[in-house]
């Protein structure tokens, strides 16, 4: 809320020295109108707050009111008109069994690459994002959508093995992400792909998926995942129970690079869950959106609920001093 005319508050110093004298004479003692004192001993206490005091402050509260109206308080409604083309990113993230793998402390891969995807997806509050999850086979998790809520939703039900089938269908995923921007119009069309690993399996081969997408002008940035000497990953042993079994680093970096390559995109490495973090901010810098936001602000007057109140508390203070209680000029 804001006041249209705040100068008309100043009138607020005259009503509170009007209140302060009509206080004081309504203090003022009127004298004894009793001979004997033990008269006068009959009354008992004076009241601390009778009907000319209520009379009083119902008086200084209308004159209050008024002086609120005077000052036009309104109420505003902030509208945005945005201009300009964004970027829309599909997130392709591995969800195969060795992203199980420890090395990514605290958590394992996937869980440091999804705390990571939430951050990026909260980094961008106006583009469009969706989510592809791949395994031995490729699934649409979500669709290109600017509702943040439900992806942040969907990422975090991701899990392991969640396609159901085991292996790293590369190309199925980077098809499958093509296909999905393929009707896009935004400035600029992204593939975020994030794996450990290396195709093994899917109708697709990798770089043919990655023609099609350079094709439809979407770029494609590759992260490989795992530390070099590769990670623990946790094993359930019926006897001893969990265990942690060492797992070499199958991951394809020569593919990856010419995958981005293809698609004039960038191809990292991260090593650890800190080195991810940064490779998600740099590709968060380097694909900027190209918007323009002018802020409107629409105000209505309140000033007349305030002169309402105002006129009513004081015809009820001359109502009560008048007509109920009869009193006098």
């Amino acid at each position: 809320m804001q006041l249209a005319n705040p100068w008309w508050l100043l009138l607020l110093l005259p009503v509170a020295g009007l209140a302060w004298l009509l206080w004081l004479r309504s203090r003022r003692p009127e004298g004894f109108k009793y001979a004997e004192l033990s008269s006068w001993r009959k009354l008992g206490p004076a009241q601390a707050f009778g009907p000319d005091e209520a009379i009083f402050a119902l008086f200084i509260l209308g004159l209050c009111l008024l002086v609120m109206a005077l000052a036009r308080p309104q109420a505003g409604v902030k509208t945005e008109e945005v201009t300009g083309r964004g970027v829309d990113i599909m997130l392709c993230l591995d969800t195969s069994g060795s992203m199980r793998a420890v090395d990514f402390q605290p958590q394992n891969r996937l869980g440091a690459a999804k705390e990571t995807a939430i951050q990026f997806i909260q980094a961008r509050p106006r583009d469009r994002l969706g989510l592809v999850v791949f395994g031995g086979a490729a699934q649409t998790v979500c669709p290109l959508t600017a509702d943040k809520k439900a992806l942040l939703d969907f990422m975090r039900q991701v899990r392991i093995d969640m396609t159901g089938v085991d292996g790293t269908a590369l190309g199925s995923a980077v098809a499958l992400a093509a296909d999905r921007l393929r009707s896009s119009k935004a400035a600029s069309k992204v593939i975020l792909l994030l794996t450990d690993g290396r195709n093994n399996t899917g109708s697709v081969s990798p770089l043919t998926a990655a023609k099609a997408a350079a094709a439809l002008g979407i770029k494609i940035y590759a992260v490989g995942a795992g530390s070099p000497g590769g990670g623990l990953i946790p094993v359930q042993d019926p006897v001893f129970g969990t265990r942690y079994a060492r797992m070499e680093q199958d991951l394809d970096e020569d593919t990856l690079r010419a995958l981005a390559a293809e698609t004039g995109g960038s191809y990292f490495r991260a090593k650890d869950s800190e080195g991810l973090k940064r490779i998600f901010e740099r590709i968060n810098h380097m694909e900027k959106s190209d918007y323009q936001i002018k802020a409107f602000t629409h105000y209505r007057d309140l000033y007349f609920n305030w002169l309402a109140a105002g006129w009513l508390l004081l015809a009820a203070a001359l109502g009560l001093r008048y007509a109920v209680f009869r009193r006098l000029p």
